[in-house]
Protein backbone atom coordinates (compact mmCIF):
# COMPACT_ATOMS: atom_id res chain seq x y z
CA UNK A 1 0.00 0.00 0.00
CA UNK A 2 1.37 3.30 -0.64
CA UNK A 3 1.92 6.24 0.88
CA UNK A 4 -1.21 7.93 -0.40
CA UNK A 5 -3.36 5.05 0.75
CA UNK A 6 -4.67 3.89 3.88
CA UNK A 7 -6.73 1.49 5.23
CA UNK A 8 -9.72 2.42 7.18
CA UNK A 9 -10.21 0.29 10.27
CA UNK A 10 -14.20 -0.22 9.66
CA UNK A 11 -15.93 0.63 6.80
CA UNK A 12 -18.75 3.92 6.82
CA UNK A 13 -22.58 2.89 6.92
CA UNK A 14 -22.87 4.80 3.46
CA UNK A 15 -20.15 2.39 1.90
CA UNK A 16 -22.43 -0.44 2.39
CA UNK A 17 -25.77 1.04 1.73
CA UNK A 18 -27.79 -1.01 -0.97
CA UNK A 19 -27.40 1.59 -3.88
CA UNK A 20 -23.96 2.61 -2.62
CA UNK A 21 -22.83 -1.06 -2.47
CA UNK A 22 -24.54 -1.32 -6.03
CA UNK A 23 -23.43 1.54 -7.95
CA UNK A 24 -19.80 0.61 -7.03
CA UNK A 25 -20.38 -3.05 -7.54
CA UNK A 26 -21.19 -2.31 -10.98
CA UNK A 27 -18.65 0.38 -11.95
CA UNK A 28 -14.99 -1.67 -11.89
CA UNK A 29 -12.54 0.68 -9.90
CA UNK A 30 -14.99 3.11 -9.09
CA UNK A 31 -14.85 4.74 -5.63
CA UNK A 32 -17.08 7.29 -3.54
CA UNK A 33 -15.43 11.23 -3.36
CA UNK A 34 -16.18 14.30 -2.20
CA UNK A 35 -18.46 15.02 0.56
CA UNK A 36 -19.25 11.45 1.63
CA UNK A 37 -15.73 10.68 2.21
CA UNK A 38 -14.91 13.81 3.62
CA UNK A 39 -17.68 13.65 6.37
CA UNK A 40 -17.33 10.36 7.19
CA UNK A 41 -13.30 10.58 8.00
CA UNK A 42 -14.60 13.16 10.72
CA UNK A 43 -17.14 11.24 11.97
CA UNK A 44 -20.05 13.48 10.55
CA UNK A 45 -23.29 12.04 9.30
CA UNK A 46 -23.17 11.78 5.43
CA UNK A 47 -25.88 13.00 3.02
CA UNK A 48 -25.35 12.63 -0.67
CA UNK A 49 -22.87 10.00 -1.55
CA UNK A 50 -20.91 10.94 -4.80
CA UNK A 51 -18.91 8.01 -6.77
CA UNK A 52 -16.22 8.07 -9.17
CA UNK A 53 -15.19 6.15 -11.93
CA UNK A 54 -12.35 5.40 -14.35
CA UNK A 55 -14.31 4.69 -17.70
CA UNK A 56 -15.88 6.97 -20.46
CA UNK A 57 -19.36 8.09 -19.54
CA UNK A 58 -21.23 5.54 -22.10
CA UNK A 59 -19.54 2.71 -20.38
CA UNK A 60 -20.78 4.27 -16.96
CA UNK A 61 -24.15 4.26 -18.37
CA UNK A 62 -24.01 1.03 -19.86
CA UNK A 63 -22.65 -0.62 -16.63
CA UNK A 64 -25.06 0.97 -14.66
CA UNK A 65 -28.08 0.16 -17.22
CA UNK A 66 -26.89 -3.55 -16.93
CA UNK A 67 -26.91 -3.69 -13.00
CA UNK A 68 -31.05 -2.50 -13.04
CA UNK A 69 -30.37 1.20 -11.86
CA UNK A 70 -31.80 3.73 -13.59
CA UNK A 71 -29.94 6.60 -15.14
CA UNK A 72 -30.60 9.86 -15.72
CA UNK A 73 -28.18 12.43 -17.76
CA UNK A 74 -27.89 14.96 -15.18
CA UNK A 75 -24.44 16.73 -16.40
CA UNK A 76 -23.15 14.39 -19.35
CA UNK A 77 -21.22 16.84 -20.83
CA UNK A 78 -19.08 17.12 -17.72
CA UNK A 79 -19.48 13.18 -17.09
CA UNK A 80 -21.91 13.26 -14.84
CA UNK A 81 -25.27 10.87 -14.84
CA UNK A 82 -27.41 9.84 -11.92
CA UNK A 83 -27.78 5.89 -10.76
CA UNK A 84 -31.05 5.18 -8.59
CA UNK A 85 -31.08 2.38 -7.20
CA UNK A 86 -33.96 1.41 -4.58
CA UNK A 87 -34.62 5.29 -4.84
CA UNK A 88 -31.68 6.19 -3.68
CA UNK A 89 -29.82 8.59 -6.19
CA UNK A 90 -26.05 8.51 -6.47
CA UNK A 91 -23.86 11.01 -8.48
CA UNK A 92 -21.62 9.23 -10.66
CA UNK A 93 -19.11 10.82 -12.63
CA UNK A 94 -16.21 10.10 -15.10
CA UNK A 95 -12.40 11.04 -13.79
CA UNK A 96 -11.85 13.96 -15.32
CA UNK A 97 -9.35 16.07 -16.17
CA UNK A 98 -8.95 20.17 -17.02
CA UNK A 99 -8.72 21.10 -20.82
CA UNK A 100 -9.37 24.51 -20.48
CA UNK A 101 -10.90 26.66 -17.79
CA UNK A 102 -11.93 30.30 -17.47
CA UNK A 103 -12.87 31.21 -14.28
CA UNK A 104 -16.19 30.07 -14.84
CA UNK A 105 -16.44 27.31 -16.88
CA UNK A 106 -14.18 24.06 -17.52
CA UNK A 107 -13.68 22.05 -20.88
CA UNK A 108 -12.90 18.74 -19.62
CA UNK A 109 -11.45 15.60 -20.86
CA UNK A 110 -11.84 11.64 -19.86
CA UNK A 111 -8.99 10.09 -18.22
CA UNK A 112 -7.98 6.87 -15.74
CA UNK A 113 -5.39 8.72 -13.18
CA UNK A 114 -6.89 9.24 -10.33
CA UNK A 115 -4.30 11.18 -9.10
CA UNK A 116 -5.02 13.70 -11.99
CA UNK A 117 -8.81 13.93 -11.16
CA UNK A 118 -7.77 14.79 -7.73
CA UNK A 119 -5.84 17.43 -8.41
CA UNK A 120 -8.40 19.40 -9.91
CA UNK A 121 -10.56 19.77 -7.06
CA UNK A 122 -10.73 22.70 -4.98
CA UNK A 123 -9.27 21.74 -1.54
CA UNK A 124 -7.43 18.91 -0.15
CA UNK A 125 -10.46 17.61 2.21
CA UNK A 126 -12.48 17.34 -0.58
CA UNK A 127 -9.67 15.37 -2.56
CA UNK A 128 -9.98 12.24 -1.13
CA UNK A 129 -11.74 8.72 -2.43
CA UNK A 130 -12.46 5.44 -0.68
CA UNK A 131 -12.87 2.17 -2.53
CA UNK A 132 -15.60 -0.49 -1.86
CA UNK A 133 -12.47 -1.93 -0.09
CA UNK A 134 -12.44 0.72 2.70
CA UNK A 135 -8.78 1.59 1.27
CA UNK A 136 -8.88 5.63 1.54
CA UNK A 137 -6.86 7.43 -1.03
CA UNK A 138 -5.49 10.87 -0.08
CA UNK A 139 -2.89 12.46 -2.52
CA UNK A 140 -2.48 15.41 -0.56
CA UNK A 141 -3.16 14.95 2.82
CA UNK A 142 -6.69 16.11 2.87
CA UNK A 143 -7.27 13.41 6.20
CA UNK A 144 -4.14 15.40 8.15
CA UNK A 145 -5.63 18.62 7.34
CA UNK A 146 -9.33 18.07 8.28
CA UNK A 147 -7.65 16.35 11.68
CA UNK A 148 -5.64 19.65 12.15
CA UNK A 149 -8.75 21.74 10.78
CA UNK A 150 -7.13 23.11 8.19
CA UNK A 151 -9.37 24.20 4.54
CA UNK A 152 -6.01 24.15 2.22
CA UNK A 153 -6.42 24.54 -1.72
CA UNK A 154 -4.87 21.78 -3.69
CA UNK A 155 -1.42 22.58 -4.68
CA UNK A 156 -1.49 26.40 -5.86
CA UNK A 157 -4.03 28.57 -4.32
CA UNK A 158 -3.94 30.90 -7.22
CA UNK A 159 -4.27 28.39 -9.56
CA UNK A 160 -7.28 26.94 -7.85
CA UNK A 161 -8.75 30.05 -7.74
CA UNK A 162 -8.33 30.93 -11.28
CA UNK A 163 -10.35 28.05 -12.62
CA UNK A 164 -13.37 29.00 -10.86
CA UNK A 165 -13.60 32.17 -8.85
CA UNK A 166 -16.30 30.51 -6.79
CA UNK A 167 -13.69 28.55 -4.83
CA UNK A 168 -13.27 31.82 -3.03
CA UNK A 169 -16.84 31.93 -1.71
CA UNK A 170 -16.57 28.27 -1.04
CA UNK A 171 -13.13 28.28 0.98
CA UNK A 172 -15.25 30.65 3.61
CA UNK A 173 -17.92 27.73 3.50
CA UNK A 174 -15.61 25.22 4.59
CA UNK A 175 -13.40 27.60 6.73
CA UNK A 176 -16.83 27.99 8.94
CA UNK A 177 -17.76 24.38 9.03
CA UNK A 178 -14.22 22.46 9.53
CA UNK A 179 -11.65 25.08 10.21
CA UNK A 180 -9.75 25.84 13.64
CA UNK A 181 -7.41 28.08 14.32
CA UNK A 182 -5.82 30.32 11.80
CA UNK A 183 -6.89 29.78 8.60
CA UNK A 184 -4.39 28.88 6.09
CA UNK A 185 -2.04 32.25 5.31
CA UNK A 186 -1.23 30.76 1.42
CA UNK A 187 -5.26 30.65 0.76
CA UNK A 188 -5.87 34.31 2.34
CA UNK A 189 -3.29 35.92 0.44
CA UNK A 190 -4.04 34.20 -3.16
CA UNK A 191 -8.01 35.48 -1.59
CA UNK A 192 -7.05 38.80 -1.40
CA UNK A 193 -5.65 38.73 -5.11
CA UNK A 194 -8.36 37.37 -6.89
CA UNK A 195 -11.67 39.31 -5.33
CA UNK A 196 -11.79 41.05 -8.98
CA UNK A 197 -12.32 37.43 -10.51
CA UNK A 198 -15.67 37.69 -8.47
CA UNK A 199 -17.11 40.00 -11.02
CA UNK A 200 -17.17 36.84 -13.38
CA UNK A 201 -19.30 35.02 -11.71
CA UNK A 202 -23.05 35.19 -12.03
CA UNK A 203 -25.25 36.60 -9.17
CA UNK A 204 -27.19 33.16 -8.82
CA UNK A 205 -23.75 31.39 -7.96
CA UNK A 206 -22.88 33.99 -5.64
CA UNK A 207 -26.06 33.99 -3.84
CA UNK A 208 -26.58 30.65 -3.82
CA UNK A 209 -22.71 30.02 -1.62
CA UNK A 210 -23.90 33.31 0.48
CA UNK A 211 -26.69 31.62 1.29
CA UNK A 212 -24.66 28.20 2.36
CA UNK A 213 -22.33 30.14 4.44
CA UNK A 214 -25.17 32.22 6.56
CA UNK A 215 -26.67 28.67 6.65
CA UNK A 216 -23.30 27.09 8.55
CA UNK A 217 -23.72 26.36 12.83
CA UNK A 218 -21.51 29.19 13.16
CA UNK A 219 -20.75 31.63 10.33
CA UNK A 220 -19.53 34.78 12.60
CA UNK A 221 -15.64 34.08 12.13
CA UNK A 222 -15.86 33.47 8.63
CA UNK A 223 -17.98 36.65 8.03
CA UNK A 224 -15.71 38.68 9.99
CA UNK A 225 -12.27 37.28 7.91
CA UNK A 226 -14.31 37.97 4.70
CA UNK A 227 -15.29 41.38 6.03
CA UNK A 228 -11.45 41.76 6.97
CA UNK A 229 -9.77 40.64 3.27
CA UNK A 230 -12.76 42.81 1.44
CA UNK A 231 -15.28 39.71 -0.04
CA UNK A 232 -18.07 41.30 1.93
CA UNK A 233 -18.24 44.59 0.92
CA UNK A 234 -17.46 42.94 -2.75
CA UNK A 235 -20.52 40.49 -2.60
CA UNK A 236 -22.87 42.05 -0.71
CA UNK A 237 -21.63 46.09 -1.77
CA UNK A 238 -25.33 47.19 -0.81
CA UNK A 239 -24.33 46.85 2.87
CA UNK A 240 -22.15 49.57 3.76
CA UNK A 241 -21.81 48.41 7.29
CA UNK A 242 -22.20 44.92 8.01
CA UNK A 243 -23.49 44.40 11.63
CA UNK A 244 -21.86 40.71 11.96
CA UNK A 245 -22.43 41.36 15.85
CA UNK A 246 -25.99 40.87 15.27
CA UNK A 247 -25.43 37.72 13.89
CA UNK A 248 -23.50 36.60 16.19
CA UNK A 249 -26.12 37.32 19.23
CA UNK A 250 -28.70 35.16 16.60
CA UNK A 251 -26.57 32.35 16.95
CA UNK A 252 -25.88 32.54 20.97
CA UNK A 253 -29.53 32.82 21.53
CA UNK A 254 -29.69 30.06 19.62
CA UNK A 255 -32.00 31.41 16.51
CA UNK A 256 -32.25 28.65 13.69
CA UNK A 257 -29.38 28.79 10.88
CA UNK A 258 -32.02 30.63 8.44
CA UNK A 259 -29.59 32.68 5.63
CA UNK A 260 -32.52 35.29 5.16
CA UNK A 261 -32.96 35.99 8.64
CA UNK A 262 -29.20 35.90 9.28
CA UNK A 263 -28.99 38.30 6.04
CA UNK A 264 -31.58 40.60 7.37
CA UNK A 265 -29.27 40.62 10.99
CA UNK A 266 -26.45 41.58 9.05
CA UNK A 267 -28.07 44.92 6.98
CA UNK A 268 -29.81 43.16 4.00
CA UNK A 269 -32.11 46.09 3.73
CA UNK A 270 -30.19 47.84 1.55
CA UNK A 271 -32.05 48.94 -1.84
CA UNK A 272 -31.47 47.09 -4.49
CA UNK A 273 -29.86 43.50 -3.05
CA UNK A 274 -32.46 41.82 -3.89
CA UNK A 275 -32.68 43.09 -7.31
CA UNK A 276 -29.49 42.55 -7.97
CA UNK A 277 -29.10 38.77 -6.76
CA UNK A 278 -32.38 38.17 -8.38
CA UNK A 279 -33.90 36.79 -5.10
CA UNK A 280 -36.96 35.02 -6.16
CA UNK A 281 -40.65 36.28 -5.04
CA UNK A 282 -40.61 34.73 -1.60
CA UNK A 283 -36.94 35.24 -0.84
CA UNK A 284 -37.76 39.24 -1.51
CA UNK A 285 -40.86 39.35 0.34
CA UNK A 286 -39.23 37.35 3.41
CA UNK A 287 -36.42 39.67 3.46
CA UNK A 288 -38.67 42.57 3.51
CA UNK A 289 -41.00 41.34 5.91
CA UNK A 290 -38.20 41.13 8.04
CA UNK A 291 -36.66 44.53 7.84
CA UNK A 292 -39.88 46.13 7.10
CA UNK A 293 -42.46 44.53 9.99
CA UNK A 294 -43.21 46.51 12.81
CA UNK A 295 -42.05 43.57 15.66
CA UNK A 296 -44.43 43.15 18.79
CA UNK A 297 -43.32 44.05 21.99
CA UNK A 298 -42.51 41.20 24.09
CA UNK A 299 -44.82 41.77 26.52
CA UNK A 300 -47.79 41.75 23.90
CA UNK A 301 -50.74 39.93 25.23
CA UNK A 302 -52.65 36.79 22.71
CA UNK A 303 -54.79 39.32 21.93
CA UNK A 304 -52.37 41.35 20.89
CA UNK A 305 -50.21 38.53 18.95
CA UNK A 306 -53.60 37.67 16.92
CA UNK A 307 -54.00 41.03 15.24
CA UNK A 308 -50.13 40.90 14.43
CA UNK A 309 -50.43 37.66 13.07
CA UNK A 310 -53.43 38.81 11.08
CA UNK A 311 -52.10 42.20 9.98
CA UNK A 312 -49.08 39.94 8.14
CA UNK A 313 -51.20 36.91 7.44
CA UNK A 314 -49.54 36.92 4.01
CA UNK A 315 -46.28 36.49 5.40
CA UNK A 316 -45.21 32.37 5.73
CA UNK A 317 -44.64 31.00 9.82
CA UNK A 318 -41.46 30.90 9.38
CA UNK A 319 -40.61 34.39 8.59
CA UNK A 320 -42.82 35.69 11.18
CA UNK A 321 -40.45 33.64 13.61
CA UNK A 322 -37.97 34.90 12.06
CA UNK A 323 -39.00 38.47 13.23
CA UNK A 324 -39.23 37.59 16.87
CA UNK A 325 -35.66 36.09 16.72
CA UNK A 326 -34.42 39.15 14.78
CA UNK A 327 -36.46 41.22 17.46
CA UNK A 328 -34.79 39.75 20.47
CA UNK A 329 -31.36 40.50 19.07
CA UNK A 330 -31.49 43.97 18.84
CA UNK A 331 -33.40 43.98 22.77
CA UNK A 332 -30.19 42.17 23.92
CA UNK A 333 -28.67 38.60 24.53
CA UNK A 334 -32.06 36.72 26.29
CA UNK A 335 -34.88 35.50 24.22
CA UNK A 336 -37.40 37.68 25.25
CA UNK A 337 -39.73 36.49 22.53
CA UNK A 338 -39.68 32.63 23.34
CA UNK A 339 -43.10 32.32 24.28
CA UNK A 340 -44.51 33.98 21.95
CA UNK A 341 -42.67 31.76 19.34
CA UNK A 342 -44.30 29.17 21.31
CA UNK A 343 -47.88 30.20 20.73
CA UNK A 344 -46.86 31.11 17.17
CA UNK A 345 -46.10 27.18 16.66
CA UNK A 346 -48.77 25.67 19.00
CA UNK A 347 -51.78 28.09 17.86
CA UNK A 348 -53.40 28.40 14.31
CA UNK A 349 -53.37 31.60 12.56
CA UNK A 350 -56.04 33.74 13.07
CA UNK A 351 -58.37 33.11 9.57
CA UNK A 352 -60.82 36.21 8.63
CA UNK A 353 -63.93 34.38 8.47
CA UNK A 354 -65.58 36.71 5.70
CA UNK A 355 -64.90 37.18 1.79
CA UNK A 356 -66.42 39.43 -0.74
CA UNK A 357 -68.91 36.93 -1.78
CA UNK A 358 -70.56 37.06 1.69
CA UNK A 359 -70.93 41.00 1.89
CA UNK A 360 -72.87 40.71 -1.56
CA UNK A 361 -74.79 37.95 -0.30
CA UNK A 362 -75.55 40.03 2.39
CA UNK A 363 -76.76 43.19 0.25
CA UNK A 364 -73.76 45.17 -0.64
CA UNK A 365 -73.32 46.81 -4.22
CA UNK A 366 -70.55 45.40 -6.37
CA UNK A 367 -67.71 47.74 -7.36
CA UNK A 368 -64.70 49.58 -5.45
CA UNK A 369 -66.55 50.01 -2.88
CA UNK A 370 -67.55 46.28 -1.81
CA UNK A 371 -63.40 45.97 -1.18
CA UNK A 372 -63.26 49.18 1.19
CA UNK A 373 -66.27 47.52 2.80
CA UNK A 374 -64.05 44.29 3.34
CA UNK A 375 -61.47 45.79 4.29
CA UNK A 376 -63.36 48.11 7.21
CA UNK A 377 -64.92 44.84 8.15
CA UNK A 378 -61.56 43.17 8.60
CA UNK A 379 -59.84 46.30 10.38
CA UNK A 380 -63.12 45.56 12.71
CA UNK A 381 -62.03 42.18 13.42
CA UNK A 382 -58.67 42.77 14.22
CA UNK A 383 -59.63 45.72 16.54
CA UNK A 384 -61.86 43.04 18.43
CA UNK A 385 -58.64 40.55 18.84
CA UNK A 386 -59.86 38.51 15.51
CA UNK A 387 -62.14 36.40 17.56
CA UNK A 388 -65.39 37.77 15.78
CA UNK A 389 -67.22 35.29 14.28
CA UNK A 390 -68.61 35.34 11.17
CA UNK A 391 -72.28 35.78 12.59
CA UNK A 392 -70.53 38.95 14.09
CA UNK A 393 -68.71 39.97 10.81
CA UNK A 394 -71.51 40.05 8.92
CA UNK A 395 -73.61 41.88 11.47
CA UNK A 396 -70.78 45.02 11.44
CA UNK A 397 -70.69 44.94 7.82
CA UNK A 398 -75.02 45.54 7.82
CA UNK A 399 -74.18 48.59 10.48
CA UNK A 400 -71.80 49.98 8.02
CA UNK A 401 -73.97 49.16 4.74
CA UNK A 402 -76.90 51.04 7.02
CA UNK A 403 -74.62 53.89 7.77
CA UNK A 404 -74.05 54.51 4.09
CA UNK A 405 -77.38 54.28 2.98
Amino acid sequence: MSATEQRLAALPAFLTAPATAKVLAALPGSRAVGGAVRDASAGLPVADVDVAAPLPPEEIIARLSAAGCEVFETGLAHGTVTAVWEHQPIEVTALRRDVLTDGRHAEVAWTTDWREDAARRDFTINAMSLGADGVLHDYFGGRADLAQGLVRFVGDPATRLAEDYLRLLRFFRFHARYGRGAPDAAALQAIRAAIPGLEQLSVERIWMEIKRILMVAEPVPALRLMAELGVLPAILPEIAAPDIECVARLVALGAPAEPLLRLAALGGAALGLTARLKFSLAEARALRCLQDTAIPDATIDAAGLRRWRAQHATVALETQDAVLWLADTRDGTVPLRAALRATLHAEAAPVFPLQGRDLLAAGAAPGPALGALLARVEAFWIAEGCVADRAACLAEARRLMACQI
